[in-house]
C-alpha cells in the first residue's frame, strides 16, 4: 500500500492530455488576474442605482443587467480558481487564489445586497406595472416573482442585514464538522493478517475498506472506524444539535409553519411530494432490501450479515477492465439513442478535455462537475481503468449534458432548477449505459455485474440517502417539540431507522448507531431525499425512452434546456412524469425489485 502511495505523479508530472483544458476558460493566470481587477472596479457603477430602483423599469433593467454581466464574470474568475483546487490543493499558490475568490465574493455580496432588499420593499403592483411595460424584464421575470413571493418569509431588512453579517456564525457547525472529521480524527491502524499494518481514515475506510472483499479486513477497519466515532460522538451531537436548533429558529423567526416547510420552501416542492418519497420507498423497497441482504450472507457464506458487511462485493473476482477511450466509445454507442445533438455533447466532453482523469497528489476525491455558465462544463473524476468508472462518468456527462444545454438555452439566472431535479439526468445516463450493456452481453457474470453496478446507484440514492432523510425527518420532529439532541438520542433514532428497514436480516451493532455522524448532508438542509427524487424520475424517464423512442427523448431534451425556469414538478411533468403522484415512485421501487429477481436467480 505504501509503495502504492509513493508512485502517485505530482500535478505538474501529470500528462497534458489527462489534464483540463482551463485555458478555454482564460488563457493565462495573468488574464485571470485582470478579469478580478476588472470586476473590482466594476463594483463602483452600482453605487448609482442605490436607493433608486424604484424610480422607474428602465433604471431597474439597467441595474439588473449590470447583475447578469458581473456574475458571469464572477462565475468565471471563481470557477477557474476552484479547479485548480481541486487539481492540486496542495499547491500554495491555488490556495492563495482560493482566499482571493472568497474576499471577492463577500466584496460583491455587499455591494449587490441592495438590489434583493430594494425590489423586496417595492409594492407588488408597481413590480408588475414594469415588468408588463419593459420587455426587458421578461427573463428576470421568475427571479422577481420569487423574491416577491418570499416576501412574506422576509424580517425588517436591519434584521435581514444583522442575519447577514452573522452567515460565517451560522456556516460554523458544518465548519466545525468537517475539520473534526477531516483535520482531528486519528484511526488505529488495522493489523492484516499477514502482520502488516494497514493504516486508516475517513476516506480509506468509505472509499476502500468498505468495499473490501476480505470479510477480517472489512470488520476491522470497521471496528477501527467506529472506535474513533465513538470518542467523538459527544462533540458531534452537539456540532448537529447547533445545526438543527438554528434552522428551527429561523423557520420561527420567518413565520414558517414548521422547519421542514422553510427547508422545502427554496426547492419548490410540497410536503406531500417530500413524504411520499420517504414512505412509499421505506415500505416498499425493505422486502427487496432485504432479500438482497440475505442473498449476499449466502453467497459471501457468513454466519450473519453484520451492518459492515452490506457493501461487501458479491462477485469481487470479476472487475471488468476498461481504458478511457473504451469505456467513452461504450458511453456513446448507450447514448445514441438520445439522438445528435446530445451525442454531439457528449463527443465533445470526452474528447475536448472537459474531463480532469488524472491521479495525482492533492487532487480531490470522489467525481463532481462544474458548469460555468459562458463556457463549457469540466468533470473531475480519477480514471482507474475499471467499468465502475465508466458508470461515474456517465452520472457526470449527464449532469454535463444538461447544463450545457441549460446555459445555451436560458440566460444565467434561469439555468439551475431546484435540487429536487439535479440529480435526474445524471442517474439517467447510468440507466441508459447499464440498458445497453444489459442488451449487449450473453456472459451471465457480465449481465449479473450490470445488475449489481445498477443496483448499487439505487443503494446509494433509495437506500444510503433516503435513510438519510429519514433520519432528519425524525430529528427535526424532535427539536420542534424541544427534545434534547444528546449524542444518545441520535444514536437510538439512527438506530430505529436502520432496524425497521432491515428487520432480522441484518446485524446492527453499536457502531450502526453512529452513522448519522458520516454524514456533511445534514448541514445542507432537507438535502439527502433529493437523490432518491432524481432516480425516481429517470427511471421514469429511461423506461419511457425505452418503448417510446424519439418523442419521449425530444420531450426529455426540451425539459432539459428549460433549465430553472420552471419549479421541479412542472418541469417534470412536460417530460411526461407526474410527481405529485405516488406512481413514479411505486414503478421504481418495482424495477429495483426486478433487479433483485435478476440477481437471485443467477446464483441458482
Amino acid at each position: 500500500m505504501e509503495k502504492m502511495m509513493t508512485t502517485r505523479l505530482k500535478r505538474e508530472e501529470v500528462p497534458i492530455n489527462l489534464t483540463w483544458k482551463l485555458e478555454d476558460l482564460f488563457s493565462s493566470p495573468i488574464e485571470w488576474e485582470a478579469e478580478i481587477a476588472t470586476i473590482e472596479k466594476e463594483l463602483s457603477a452600482f453605487s448609482v442605482y442605490k436607493g433608486k430602483l424604484h424610480e422607474s423599469s428602465a433604471t431597474l433593467l439597467a441595474c439588473l443587467e449590470l447583475q447578469e454581466k458581473l456574475n458571469k464574470k464572477l462565475i468565471l474568475v471563481s470557477t477557474y480558481a476552484s479547479l485548480l483546487q481541486s487539481g492540486d490543493s496542495t499547491n500554495p499558490i491555488n490556495q492563495a487564489n482560493a482566499a482571493i475568490i472568497g474576499n471577492l465574493r463577500s466584496k460583491t455580496g455587499a455591494a449587490l445586497s441592495f438590489i434583493e432588499s430594494e425590489i423586496i420593499t417595492m409594492p407588488e403592483e408597481k413590480l408588475q406595472q414594469f415588468i408588463d411595460e419593459e420587455k426587458g424584464l421578461k427573463p428576470f421575470t421568475k427571479m422577481l416573482t420569487d423574491l416577491i413571493d418570499g416576501k412574506k418569509y422576509r424580517l425588517s431588512p436591519e434584521t435581514e442585514e444583522v442575519l447577514a453579517a452573522l452567515s460565517d456564525v451560522h456556516e460554523s457547525p458544518y465548519a466545525i464538522y468537517q475539520t473534526s472529521k477531516l483535520a482531528d480524527m486519528q484511526f488505529e491502524p488495522i493489523i492484516h493478517e499477514d502482520g502488516d499494518e494497514l493504516p486508516n481514515s475517513f476516506a480509506l475506510f468509505e472509499d476502500r475498506y468498505e468495499f473490501s472483499s476480505n470479510t477480517e479486513t472489512r470488520r476491522k477497519a470497521y471496528e477501527s472506524f467506529t472506535k474513533t466515532l465513538e470518542q467523538y460522538k459527544n462533540t458531534f451531537a452537539t456540532t448537529y444539535a447547533t445545526e438543527v436548533k438554528k434552522q428551527v429558529t429561523l423557520s420561527r423567526l420567518r413565520n414558517f409553519d414548521s422547519v421542514t416547510d422553510m427547508l422545502l420552501y427554496p426547492q419548490q416542492v410540497s410536503k406531500e411530494m417530500y413524504e411520499n418519497q420517504l414512505n412509499i420507498i421505506q415500505a416498499e423497497l425493505a422486502p427487496h432490501m432485504r432479500r438482497f441482504a440475505q442473498l449476499k450472507k449466502k453467497v459471501l457464506q457468513l454466519d450473519e450479515l453484520q451492518f459492515c458487511d452490506l457493501k461487501a462485493p458479491l462477485d469481487p473476482e470479476f472487475n471488468p477492465k476498461t481504458s478511457y477511450e473504451e469505456a467513452s466509445e461504450v458511453i456513446l454507442e448507450s447514448l445514441k439513442i438520445m439522438g445528435p445533438e446530445y451525442l454531439n455533447i457528449m463527443k465533445k466532453g470526452l474528447t475536448e478535455r472537459w474531463v480532469d482523469r488524472a491521479d495525482n497528489v492533492g487532487k480531490a476525491t470522489g467525481a463532481f462537475c462544474s458548469s460555468p455558465y459562458g463556457s463549457h462544463p469540466f468533470i473531475l473524476i480519477t480514471w482507474t481503468d475499471t467499468m465502475r468508472g465508466a458508470f461515474v462518468l456517465a452520472h457526470e456527462l449527464g449532469h454535463a449534458g444538461h447544463f450545457y444545454l441549460a446555459n445555451q438555452n436560458q440566460r444565467i439566472m434561469n439555468t439551475r432548477p431546484s435540487t429536487f431535479f439535479i440529480e435526474a439526468p445524471s442517474t439517467m445516463n447510468e440507466m441508459l449505459l447499464g440498458d445497453h450493456l444489459l442488451s449487449n452481453t450473453t456472459d451471465p457474470q457480465m449481465k449479473r455485474w450490470v445488475v449489481l453496478q445498477l443496483l448499487g446507484t439505487y443503494y446509494h440514492n433509495f437506500v444510503t440517502h433516503l435513510l438519510e432523510g429519514e433520519f432528519q425527518r425524525r430529528v427535526y420532529e424532535l427539536a420542534e417539540k424541544g427534545t434534547p439532541l444528546t449524542a444518545k438520542i441520535l444514536c437510538e433514532t439512527k438506530r430505529n431507522v436502520l432496524s425497521e428497514f432491515w428487520g432480522d436480516t441484518v446485524v446492527l451493532d453499536e457502531g450502526a448507531s453512529l452513522t448519522w455522524m458520516r454524514q456533511p448532508h445534514y448541514y445542507m438542509g432537507l438535502y439527502p431525499y433529493t437523490y432518491s427524487a432524481g432516480l425516481t424520475a429517470s427511471t421514469a424517464m429511461s423506461q419511457q425512452i425505452k418503448t417510446e423512442g424519439e418523442p419521449a427523448v425530444n420531450r426529455w431534451l426540451e425539459v432539459l434546456k428549460a433549465g430553472g425556469t420552471k419549479k421541479p414538478i412542472d418541469l417534470l411533468k412536460q417530460a411526461g412524469i407526474d410527481m405529485s403522484k405516488p406512481d413514479p415512485i411505486h414503478k421504481a421501487v418495482a424495477y429495483v425489485g426486478s433487479l433483485v429477481d435478476i440477481l437471485e436467480d443467477s446464483y441458482k
